[in-house]
């Protein structure tokens, strides 16, 4: 499965959500997951976040890891909108 999420973080909490992001990524590159890849963008200059994930399991293994469940406790409150969720089917690709 692909999968884009999109959101933006309220202003007042925009320091825990990246440091919360940080601790993901950490155990991630600590416990190497098989099968799995995530990648975080924050739009130039504003407080919204575009996350790419990759995996044939999807949503596993991200629920395991204790630092992603404390990264989604909250998720919804530290959001300003609707987050959005789209599942994605790859069609072509290329990298140099």
């Amino acid at each position: 499965m692909h999968a884009l999420m999109r959101y933006t973080v309220k202003h007042d909490e925009l320091e825990t959500h990246l440091d919360l992001l940080q601790d993901v990524y950490r155990e991630l590159a600590t416990t190497q997951p098989d099968g799995i890849a995530w990648t975080t963008y924050r739009v130039t200059g504003t407080r919204t976040f575009i996350e790419v994930v990759e995996g044939a399991d999807l949503p596993q293994p991200l629920p395991r890891l204790r630092s992603f469940q404390r990264y989604r406790v909250g998720l919804d409150d530290r959001c300003e909108g609707a987050r959005e969720f789209l599942e994605m089917a790859p069609i072509a690709s290329f990298a140099a």
